[in-house]
């Protein structure tokens, strides 16, 4: 286990950042930006805050056999146990969730869609899922100029008189 973490540490990340590598890292920060600030201005005109739209998402998107209990969304969420309560409280509040006490166990509560909920969340998540299609060849391009060394984010290769100067630069 130890010496795959050191080989995994070592030996994906050159000794040197290269510019191409901070390039892509600055284009993916920019990218994903956009989507989540083009994500609250779709959530916001179908009459939803951001976030009440990312607790619906989390409610439906969970992966199977995981159960939408207040804990689990809060971390799906990355938010407080309280925070997450708030949420659900206003989103209740709307008509857009239930909140059910488990059977197995009285003191879980769990989160369902109610109809109301799921035509937002699929207004939105719609409008999402067809942004990502038109224009999620940059966040592919980008991710992929990071796991690949070397590439620039718009895919030009390195060059051998790049590799020959930093080879000169550092005596190897």
């Amino acid at each position: 286990m130890t010496i795959y973490i050191v080989m995994r540490y070592t030996c994906f990340v050159a000794k040197e950042i290269t510019p191409a590598e901070y390039a892509a890292l600055a284009e993916l920060r920019y990218l994903i930006r956009k989507f989540v600030g083009e994500g609250d201005a779709v959530a916001r005109a179908a009459g939803l805050e951001p976030q009440q739209y990312l607790l619906l998402l989390a409610v439906r998107g969970l992966p199977e056999g995981e159960e939408a209990t207040i804990r689990a969304l809060a971390d799906r969420l990355a938010l407080k146990h309280h925070s997450a309560v708030e949420l659900i409280d206003r989103l209740e509040l709307h008509g857009y969730v239930r909140r059910t006490r488990s059977r197995d166990d009285r003191r879980r509560v769990l989160v369902s869609l109610l109809p109301r909920g799921e035509k937002l969340l699929e207004q939105v998540a719609r409008h999402r899922i067809c942004e990502l299609r038109a224009s999620g060849a940059a966040f592919v391009n980008t991710i992929s100029a990071l796991l690949e060394t070397g590439r620039s984010p718009q895919g030009e290769k390195k060059t051998k008189s790049t590799s020959k100067n930093r080879a000169a630069k550092h005596g190897g």
